[in-house]
């Protein structure tokens, strides 16, 4: 009597937006990598998928690298790392902890853009509703245990913050001299401190 062999299970089929989000993850490094120059067939490759399904899932490659940009610019994940920032920490650890996730982010858009070539966000990027998302509200949580030791608002902070992080980690304003976190922080802090705090 032979044993039978044992039967494989076949995976799950995904879904539309699972084939899509796991193209579009597979898409991420190449076009960081080769910029426009990726072709579809890179992509179905490092998917381990058919081209042909690319376009089911795509219309154009234009529009897979639209779909790259929006995953990129998707505010989700550093929101919910930002949330989890413990209130509990020192105030100047937890603004370098904000300040960290915040220049990953920009440094993963910039990495991006410079590789697609582009100068400026998509107009859709530049939205109020977009730059909202952006999790300023999340960093002045982070900030708002301590507003009584500012001279100026925490959403001042907040916006100072976000604007030396941007500068202090674009490679063409830094002059490629990246500023870390805790330079970040401790210029905005020396910057809107009171006086003998």
């Amino acid at each position: 009597m032979t044993t039978p062999k044992p039967t494989r299970e076949r995976a799950r089929p995904m879904s539309p937006d699972e084939r899509r989000a796991a193209i579009v993850a597979a898409a991420r490094p190449l076009f960081l990598e080769h910029g426009h120059a990726t072709t579809t067939r890179l992509v179905a490759e490092a998917a381990g998928v058919a081209e042909g399904t690319i376009f089911r899932a795509f219309a154009t490659k234009e529009e897979l690298v639209d779909a790259v940009l929006d995953a990129e610019f998707d505010p989700q994940v550093f929101l919910d790392q930002v949330e989890q920032i413990d209130l509990d920490l020192p105030l100047e650890e937890r603004l370098v902890v904000a300040t960290s996730l915040l220049q990953r982010r920009f440094l993963k858009v910039f990495h991006l853009m410079t590789a697609l070539g582009l100068t400026k966000p998509p107009e859709r990027f530049r939205a109020e509703e977009f730059r909202r998302r952006l999790g300023m509200e999340g960093i002045a949580r982070v900030v708002g245990p301590d507003a009584d030791r500012f001279r100026v608002p925490p959403a001042e902070v907040v916006r100072v913050l976000r604007l030396l992080t941007f500068a202090g980690s674009h490679p063409h304003i830094s002059d490629g001299r990246t500023m870390t976190p805790e330079e970040i922080v401790g210029v905005v802090l020396h910057g809107t401190l009171k006086e003998n705090d």
